[in-house]
């Protein structure tokens, strides 16, 4: 009879065995997962045919995540620019994106905005903030009904609430002197502009689209911007970014997921001020652009393939609220800061101004013939803030042939509007100084 020390012992060989056994298959069926794992991704989303456009060669599952520096992305999209040429491309994840570069190349592929071959692309973020068909808004409005629709009504509405016009001119004279008169009551010890000058830029916003100004101390008015602010930050994180170049990765719980939360906070805002419009609405007399967007929405009560809807107006509120703030206050804030950084500049705008219409009188847009240099500055800052280094994205409803490349359905283009100065590629590395003398050619 054995002994119970040769039992043991025959039983954890038996143990080992079938443990090593075990290992062994799901090694292999690991190492069988990995294989066709990288196989597929190198069928389905690296392999590229010889006239797709250059860029640098993609690790699998990753792409080209690693090379993007996330803090700065316009300067790796200048580095593909510089190296492979103005159509050059990259790989996030699975998706493929296509990067023009220089004024010859945009207007080749984009100046005549070909529908057929271009719409804007999913954004995960943005579905996880409710964004869906007939519900997109209008910058990134997907289905190009419904952006043709809204682009329509948003521009004829906005014209007709003083938009390019002289109504607005005088909103605009208005909230420069409530602007100014804040600076003032600074003057004596240095202050940071950006809040305050974000808060004018938003209040002309406000006057389009709510029919009134904010008081710059307004409770709701802070809770707006600072709303804005957070989600411009959030936006442009280094994980948000990624969890928007990876489809699948935004569904995924982690910090980015705040952005939804910060979204709903302002969207709840605009909610009672369109509550409150609606209690007051009254459609023989439209006050600003949301009385005349709830008038549209009672025309197309009933029809769902309509974009005019509640939800939808929150969507493009939010949409002319954040960007049209965000652009021209940042652009504003550049010019200021040119303006200090080039005091021989500020001199002679002031003179100019000053000589051709006074003291009393603020320069209008009817003035732009008699006042050239201030004319010329004004266009040169907006030349140099390049606000925009790559702007918003498009993708290709069907394959389009651009310069010598192909460039196959579904696949994202990005404009990079950095070289376009001169109209040709300019080197990132050494960006042009503020210069008045080319505004004036």
């Amino acid at each position: 009879m054995p002994s119970l020390t040769a039992v043991i012992q025959a039983s954890i060989s038996w143990l080992w065995t079938m443990a090593s056994s075990c290992w062994n298959n799901i090694t292999a069926l690991l190492i069988t997962l990995l294989l066709l794992i990288l196989l597929l991704d190198y069928g389905l989303f690296r392999k590229k045919s010889s006239r797709f456009p250059p860029g640098p060669t993609p690790l699998p599952l990753l792409g080209n995540l690693l090379l993007i520096d996330f803090k700065n992305p316009h300067a790796t999209v200048q580095h593909l620019a510089k190296r492979y040429g103005t159509v050059s491309s990259m790989q996030a994840g699975w998706h493929s994106y296509v990067i023009l570069s220089g004024l010859k190349i945009i207007k080749e592929a984009l100046g005549q905005k070909n529908e057929r071959f271009f719409e804007r692309p999913s954004f995960p973020l943005l579905s996880l903030a409710g964004y869906k068909k007939n519900c997109d808004g209008i910058l990134m409005a997907r289905n190009i009904n419904g952006w043709k629709e809204q682009r329509t009504f948003c521009l004829t509405t906005l014209k007709n609430f003083g938009m390019g016009k002289k109504t607005l001119e005088k909103r605009v004279s208005e909230e420069a002197g409530y602007l100014c008169s804040e600076f003032k009551s600074k003057e004596d010890s240095p202050f940071n502009p950006f809040n305050l000058v974000n808060n004018a830029v938003a209040n002309i916003i406000c006057t389009l689209t709510f029919g009134d100004r904010f008081e710059y101390n307004d409770e709701t008015f802070l809770k707006l911007m600072h709303g804005t602010e957070d989600i411009m930050k959030a936006l442009s994180r280094n994980m948000a970014q990624v969890f928007a170049s990876v489809s699948w990765l935004a569904y995924i719980p982690g910090p980015h997921h705040k952005i939804r939360k910060i979204y709903d906070d302002i969207s709840a805002i605009f909610q009672e001020i369109v509550n409150e419009h609606k209690k007051t609405w009254n459609p023989t007399f439209a006050r600003d652009f949301i009385d005349v967007f709830l008038e549209k929405i009672e025309q197309n009560n009933g029809n769902p393939k309509s974009s005019f809807n509640e939800q939808n107006l929150i969507k493009i509120i939010f949409d002319l609220f954040t960007a049209g703030t965000e652009t021209t206050a940042t652009t504003l804030l550049w010019g200021l800061l040119n303006m200090v950084l080039h005091p021989e500049v500020q001199n002679r705008v002031h003179e100019e101004i000053e000589e051709v219409l006074g003291r009393d009188k603020l320069p209008m847009m009817e003035d732009q013939p008699n006042l050239p240099y201030t004319n010329a500055v004004v266009h040169e800052m907006q030349r140099y803030a390049d606000i925009a280094p790559i702007t918003l994205p498009y993708i290709t409803c069907q394959d389009v042939e651009i310069n010598k490349f192909v460039i196959p359905k579904q696949n994202t283009l990005l404009q990079n509007s950095e070289p376009v100065k001169e109209g040709d590629y300019v080197r990132a590395e050494k960006p042009e100084p503020f210069e008045i003398h080319r505004s004036k050619k």
